[in-house]
């Protein structure tokens, strides 16, 4: 099965010169890559925890302890090899803020951690035909109020909106040396993932402004990489799970859930539940619920979510005359 994206950036120029280097043919899963960019902010870096702990609930939680469970391992099993080794896929590529390579443990928070994009990535990467590269720009703490504002939300444009396009075009610049065997192909920008909100759920100020906020961003977004239609897939703000009781943090996944639902966004952008995924602090790494208490199975768990329906949304045809997907 082929990706095709209604609406793609123009593949860059100065990639193509490149391809008179390499007169060997591409084949039709190199012909294309497939960029999808996730950002957000700690919760998309990602703190579910790979090395599992004994001392610490008996490894629970960890993917270490996930892949080798009687309950889990079957769940897990496509990210080791017959060694017990962890598979570093070459059709999926990352780039995290300067950290690359082909997808694996390791492109979380920390290199010991990881986040939606591990799961994201196989679940794409299984789907579509061409290659795939996440361009992962995530930075802890950080509102979309403030710090990711968008400039048709008025006022300061956020410095870490600037960063996140900043870092989608360096990327793109560089893809020769980012990506291992580059030889020329086009790009096109497949979807944009967000998981975000737990600063902005620090003031009801920002909760109310939220959902605005978050439109504005895909709009804007959408414009810049001159993407139209680019799917969109946006993971709640689960943490806590169904006890979550505090109405900002409510008001924020309410919010989130909205945003699918506007209009302009008919059948190309889709919200995913994530309160299910939540796990005790018993059956966890740690007990930072706002980090989903470190749990690797929970950032595993959103980044399926995500990565299927970013996955039904690339699949749906579009209406030729609008672009858009039922």
């Amino acid at each position: 099965m082929s990706c095709k994206i209604a609406l793609s950036l123009p593949h860059l120029g100065c990639f193509l010169f490149l391809s008179q280097f390499f007169p060997q043919p591409l084949t039709a899963r190199e012909s294309t890559i497939e960029v999808f960019i996730l950002a957000g902010q700690s919760n998309m870096e990602g703190a579910g925890q790979v090395k599992a702990n004994p001392k610490q609930n008996g490894g629970k939680g960890s993917l270490e302890y996930l892949v080798k469970d009687a309950k889990t391992a079957k769940q897990f099993q496509h990210t080791v090899d017959q060694t017990g080794k962890w598979i570093i896929r070459k059709d999926v590529h990352i780039n995290y803020l300067g950290r690359t390579g082909g997808l694996s443990v390791g492109y979380g928070a920390r290199p010991n951690q990881i986040g939606p994009e591990f799961q994201f990535g196989h679940v794409v990467g299984d789907a579509l035909t061409n290659e795939v590269l996440l361009i992962k720009t995530a930075w802890g703490g950080k509102s979309l109020a403030v710090d990711f504002r968008p400039p048709s939300s008025g006022g300061t444009v956020g410095p870490y909106y600037q960063k996140m396009i900043e870092q989608i075009k360096s990327v793109l610049k560089n893809g020769p040396n980012d990506l291992p065997g580059y030889r020329g192909q086009k790009v096109h920008f497949a979807g944009f993932v967000w998981h975000q909100g737990w600063n902005d759920g620090l003031k009801k100020e920002w909760v109310g402004q939220y959902e605005a906020n978050l439109i504005n961003l895909i709009k804007d977004l959408r414009v810049e990489l001159k993407t139209p239609h680019l799917p969109v897939t946006i993971a709640v703000s689960g943490f806590g799970g169904r006890n979550q009781k505090i109405d900002r943090r409510l008001g924020i996944i309410e919010a989130q859930f909205n945003v699918a639902q506007h209009a302009l966004f008919a059948g190309s952008v889709a919200t995913v539940e994530t309160r299910d995924f939540f796990r005790p602090a018993a059956e966890s790494p740690s007990r930072q619920g706002y980090h989903w208490n470190s749990n690797a199975e929970t950032y595993f768990l959103i980044g399926e979510a995500l990565g299927n329906a970013m996955v039904q949304l690339i699949q749906t045809p579009a209406d030729p005359s609008t672009g858009k997907r039922p």
